[in-house]
Parts: structure tokens; sequence; C-alpha cells
């Protein structure tokens, strides 16, 4: 899906993706979600996706 994207809007569709940008300790970060848990993080620079993690950021 990250692959896909040929901009960071693309990852919008489907709307269960959750695409938001994040903020304090990871401003410049975005977020698609996975589940209700599990988030894949990442950097979002030059049409592709950076530092890519798979996370629960809300621990």
């Amino acid at each position: 899906m990250l692959d896909a994207a040929a901009e960071l809007d693309d990852l919008k569709n489907p709307p269960s993706n959750r695409l938001h940008d994040l903020k304090k300790d990871r401003a410049g970060q975005h977020s698609i979600s996975i589940n209700r848990q599990w988030r894949i993080c990442f950097v979002w620079k030059d049409g592709n996706a950076h530092d890519v993690e798979i996370t629960d950021y809300h621990r």
C-alpha cells in the first residue's frame, strides 16, 4: 500500500486507513490504522514513505 502510493493523499482511501498527521514527539510523521490498537507510522518525503514502523504509539 505504501509503495503503491504516488502521493500522501493516495493513502486516504480506503477511509478505514484513517490517515492523519501525528503531533508532539511524533510531529512530522503520519499514521494509518491497521486495527484498533496498531498503526503504521512513517515519514512522507520525496513521494515515498520512510522510517516505516508498526507500533502502538498510544502506550
